[in-house]
């Protein structure tokens, strides 16, 4: 565990030296900032003109674009993670040090995942503006669940980048085959829905966001979603593992 601390850490704290890093960070909170002044001044309205009566505000409309700006996001801040020290030739110098190969992937993937949570956290201060300025408050089970769904989904996307950038050393390359395969993910029941039977449900299962929005977004928490994103996660770095490993023997 101290070899992965120890990576994560360091990790960590190259997000906050990057430049890449701080203008995306920026973006998602410029973005969310405006959907958050449009909903609350809708919300507003409603209330005075009397057409929304017994309407209370929630997150969903809120952490709705925050999905889809990590979906596009989270190549560029995991493609650099594996791929940018194998251009740089340290991979090598990593490899003979007593690390672990599946401990640099986890340390990676670790430290990535920290930087997704400060930005999660950091969104914290929406809900608490919003629950001052609505009565009787917003629905405090609903928002933990969906919290708690990013939180899972989160970790799926960096621990899919880490696996991705594993492959490569050109974080071009990782950025946009990174994109590729969590756009697919995303979108995998879509060719399916009209045709269901076996296959289809199957990729329905796979479906990324049909664990997020049909039951962590409405406030549902069921293991087999939690045991998915988990799944995953696990699944993924394995394989950035697998492929960290083969290049120890080449």
């Amino acid at each position: 565990m101290r070899n992965i601390w120890t990576i994560a850490k360091r990790e960590y704290k190259l997000y906050f030296i990057s430049p890449i890093a701080w203008v995306v960070a920026f973006i998602i909170f410029l973005v969310l900032g405006y959907f958050f002044y449009s909903y609350i001044l809708y919300a507003a309205n409603q209330q005075l003109t009397g057409n929304g009566s017994g309407y209370v505000p929630d997150m969903q409309s809120i952490l709705s674009p925050l999905i889809t700006i990590m979906l596009f996001a989270s190549p560029a801040f995991t493609m650099r993670t594996l791929a940018d020290e194998q251009r740089m030739g340290t991979m090598e110098v990593m490899l003979t040090a007593p690390v672990r190969d599946w401990e640099l992937v986890v340390g990676k993937w670790l430290g990535a995942f920290l930087f997704y949570i400060t930005i999660l956290a950091l969104t914290w201060i929406y809900p608490l503006v919003m629950n001052q300025m609505v009565k009787p408050g917003i629905d405090q089970g609903l928002l933990l669940s969906q919290y708690l769904g990013l939180f899972l989904l989160f970790g799926a996307f960096a621990a899919i980048g880490v696996m991705v950038s594993s492959f490569f050393s050109n974080q071009i390359a990782a950025f946009f085959t990174t994109l590729g395969v969590l756009l697919i993910l995303w979108l995998l029941s879509f060719p399916v829905q009209a045709s269901g039977g076996v296959g289809g449900d199957l990729l329905s299962y796979l479906d990324m966001q049909g664990h997020l929005y049909n039951t962590f977004m409405q406030g549902i928490v069921e293991l087999k979603d939690v045991i998915y994103y988990i799944s995953i996660t696990i699944l993924a770095l394995f394989i950035g593992s697998m492929s960290v490993e083969t290049r120890r023997w080449r």
